[in-house]
């Protein structure tokens, strides 16, 4: 039996795997259409992308799933998945007429905009208009096929760099069909005025599970600026996965604001990695609110590799019915001064079930770190669930780190107050739910998608009454 240990080198300090926390006879049917696409995939022809499609193929053959056996993925199952049978999406769904896009920007405003539809991209939806010279903003199928699109060699030096396929099966299985997703390269010095978005949809079929393993790369060279605002919808209520990799790059200096909201359809299962790294005086903020999807992992990875660099990992997740959302964290401060803040609040109805596991990692020469860890729940329901796991690992001794962690449910004082002035009791409801939530949408620096969030939020309680 072959233990599964992170790399020497791992940039990432990721939590480990072992073959006792994987199922490996869960592999064959997730890699058996990859047969089908293998040779059709883009960049086939670049050595280094081969092999991290290989290396990502061979690992999750040796290992298949994650299981509840495996300390990660405790409280979050996925028994149901490994019993279907997926196929990827055909170019016919990906090819289907959209109507609506989600958007933040007013009505009648234009912006740069990638869209994806079951992982392909559709250019016809797209658009660059915004940018400013010598910012790149283009799939990564077309870099594959047009390297020159690119400066040097940024693609081979940065895909599969912070997500590693060794220590992370799907991951893995990410890698083993990495094909197309978003590429937002900023050079140094360069402020990208207009949010970037990315929006990615899923369609999938009626009559067949569907499947579709996006990368994104994100890179923001020394002293620039970038919001990048992500929507994940559903169409239908077939059964999809969408299993998302995203990697990003802050350089010196640099700030990245990094939004997403996941409003995928009812039959979807949604998996997402981030993995990101700060360089000095960087700042990565990531915001994700989470109202979608009858399965859903958001796992972020945030390491400050550099002096007083800073990162903001926040979000809110609203779930009824049978929805499963799981909130996985890791920051990791490298050096010393750095900065974390980081406030997940939510709301479970019915008999739905969240999962918050956090962790802080304080390297033994990140002295004068400051960390901060917030987590509350709101259980609307006798059958609502939270799973809530802070952690914090101090190997300094001149740090200061808090976390808390509270569930409970609605003030019924103050839900008798504004009952007692005429406020009808759903209305009073939905006032407290958006008031409770408020703390973790002010996270998000920017206005203009606090209140397209909050949006999002109020459409979630008026589907409530």
């Amino acid at each position: 039996m072959t233990a599964l240990t992170p790399r020497s080198d791992s940039p990432l300090h990721p939590m480990t795997y072992s073959t006792r926390g994987a199922d490996p006879t869960t592999a064959p049917a997730l890699l058996a259409p990859l047969d089908q696409v293998g040779a059709g995939l883009p960049g086939s022809g670049l050595s280094w992308l081969n092999d991290l499609r290989s290396a990502g193929r061979e690992r999750f053959a040796a290992v298949g799933l994650p299981t509840i056996k495996n300390e990660s993925w405790r409280y979050t199952n996925l028994r149901d998945l490994a019993k279907l049978s997926f196929q990827p999406a055909a170019p016919a769904a990906a090819a289907a007429s959209i109507d609506l896009l989600p958007s933040v920007r007013p009505e009648g405003e234009d912006g740069p905009r990638l869209v994806f539809v079951d992982g392909r991209f559709r250019a016809d939806l797209s658009s660059t208009n915004g940018l400013q010279p010598g910012v790149r903003l283009l799939s990564l199928a077309a870099a594959l096929a047009n390297p020159g699109d690119l400066p040097g060699d940024l693609l081979a030096d940065h895909v599969g760099r912070l997500a590693a396929a060794d220590d992370r099966p799907l991951v893995a299985l990410n890698s083993a069909y990495l094909a197309d997703g978003p590429v937002l390269h900023v050079p140094a010095g360069v402020q990208v005025e207009r949010p970037v978005e990315l929006v990615f949809v899923s369609v999938g079929s009626d009559a067949q599970a569907t499947s579709c393993h996006p990368r994104t790369l994100l890179i923001a060279e020394a002293g620039s600026k970038a919001v990048v605002v992500e929507h994940h919808v559903g169409r239908g209520a077939g059964t999809t996965l969408a299993n998302h990799v995203t990697e990003v790059f802050v350089g010196e200096g640099a700030t990245l604001h990094h939004y997403k909201s996941q409003r995928e359809g009812s039959g979807a299962i949604h998996l997402s990695h981030i993995a990101a790294t700060v360089a000095t005086g960087g700042c990565y903020d990531n915001f994700i609110l989470t109202t979608g999807a009858k399965l859903s992992r958001n796992e972020v990875v945030s390491r400050l590799d550099g002096t007083e660099a800073r990162t903001h990992v926040s979000g809110g997740y609203l779930v009824r019915g049978k929805q499963h959302a799981d909130t996985t964290t890791l920051i990791v401060h490298a050096q010393p001064f750095g900065t974390s803040r980081e406030v997940y609040k939510g709301v479970i109805d019915d008999t739905a079930r969240a999962v918050f596991q956090g962790k802080i990692t304080v390297c033994p020469d990140a002295q004068k770190t400051d960390g901060y860890q917030l987590n509350r729940a709101l259980l609307l329901s006798d059958g609502a669930e939270i799973d809530s796991k802070p952690e914090l690992e101090i190997h300094a001794d001149d740090v200061k780190c808090s976390h808390g962690c509270t569930a409970g449910e609605l003030d019924d004082d103050a839900l008798f107050y504004l009952r007692a002035r005429g406020i009808d009791r759903d209305t009073a409801q939905g006032l407290l739910i958006g008031a409770f939530l408020s703390e973790s949408l002010e996270e998000i620096a920017e206005p203009s998608i606090r209140d397209a969030f909050q949006g999002i939020v109020a459409g979630w309680l008026e589907e409530q009454k």
